[in-house]
């Protein structure tokens, strides 16, 4: 954010010159690729979020803290979910599934880390092949309560965007195969479960205390997230009972 007119320029260049003028896929993933290729994952990142990170409609700026501040939309997001795309694409034979998912965590924290709904929508934008390994990447590396906290937030925005919830149903179940034993997939249950309830009385305080802004936006963050919860468990509930029935 200290070069704000050079990471302009350099987006502009990115963009239009090298990236988005190709017909096909491969040609496109073959010069992000030339781009990324040569930096450090750190700088990968960066480069990542200056050429399609969410940018200023006033001035065309690089917006560094519109992850970090608040939640965002779809449309800040779009572009990142993209190009991660056309890197995790066979396309793009030069990059492995290890590595772009290491290039998404790493996003997931530039310039700091990230809210965690805003890392939740990147992930259902970037779909399902890779929200599946990014998560499963989590449960393999033992990091069962940030899987947790992270699956709940896919629900959360799953409720805000009107997404099915059966798809983060499923998608737990998916994730819950991966765990080597029935111990750690209890473990990842629980704490599931934990992290729903520790938010909901994160957020119930922030109502209680009052931290109300113009748009009343932790009271509906909180009226958001116990219809979620709702949905959610709905599902689960419809997914046993199917399994008991048949």
């Amino acid at each position: 954010g200290s070069a704000r007119k050079l990471e302009v320029r350099v987006r502009l260049y990115c963009r239009s010159v090298l990236l988005n003028h190709w017909v096909h896929r491969s040609d496109s993933a073959f010069w992000l690729t030339r781009i990324l290729k040569p930096w450090p994952i750190v700088n990968q990142a960066r480069l990542l979020y200056i050429i399609f990170g969410p940018v200023s409609p006033l001035d065309g700026h690089v917006v560094w803290q519109k992850m970090v501040e608040g939640p965002t939309d779809e449309s800040c997001l779009k572009g990142l979910a993209e190009a991660i795309k056309l890197l995790y694409d066979t396309e793009a034979r030069e990059w492995t599934a290890d590595d772009v998912i290491s290039l998404l965590d790493e996003l997931s924290v530039v310039p700091r880390e990230w809210l965690l709904e805003n890392s939740a929508r990147l992930l259902i934008l970037s779909g399902n092949s890779i929200c599946f390994t990014f998560l499963a990447s989590k449960a393999v590396n033992g990091r069962a309560l940030e899987l947790a906290r992270l699956m709940v937030f896919l629900t959360l925005v799953c409720e805000k965007d009107l997404y099915c919830m059966d798809w983060a149903v499923k998608m737990m179940q998916k994730i819950c195969k991966v765990f080597a034993t029935p111990g750690e997939r209890n473990n990842f249950l629980q704490c599931v479960e934990n992290a729903f309830a520790h938010m909901a009385m994160d957020m119930l305080q922030a109502v209680l205390a009052g931290d109300r802004d113009a748009e009343d936006s932790s009271f509906f963050n909180l009226f958001h997230l116990m219809n979620a919860q709702a949905s959610f468990h709905k599902e689960i509930l419809y997914l046993t009972m199917g399994a008991t029935t048949t």
